[in-house]
């Protein structure tokens, strides 16, 4: 399963879902890092430093960041979904169906 690391504004109970599915997920607030303002750049830094996926709600900045640089283990953009549940299993899929998210940018958008 994959090493996550999720942006603090990411709802608990996916990343709850998501620990059930087998994931190791790691979250800002555990991190030390939540209620920082800690810049994207730096949030992404700390991911590939951990050797982490991204995993966040803030699309734009982190498409933005990832068009300005591939290299790092993945990132996963989100768009709000207030079935935690569903919105869990859409990422757990796109995991399995990308065992190698190595630069990759994913899209996981509510139905």
């Amino acid at each position: 399963m994959a090493n996550i690391y999720a942006n603090e504004n990411f709802p608990l109970p996916v990343i709850e879902e998501l620990r059930q599915l087998g994931h190791d997920i790691l979250t800002s607030y555990e991190a030390g890092n939540a209620g920082q303002a800690i810049p994207d750049d730096k949030v992404l830094a700390y991911a590939i430093e951990h050797g982490r996926v991204l995993l966040t709600l803030n699309r734009k900045h982190f498409i933005r960041l990832h068009n300005e640089n591939s290299a790092h283990k993945g990132i996963i953009v989100c768009t709000v979904d207030s079935d935690f549940a569903a919105q869990a299993h859409r990422i757990h899929a796109v995991l399995e169906d990308n065992l190698q998210m190595d630069g990759q940018l994913i899209r996981v958008n509510r139905p």
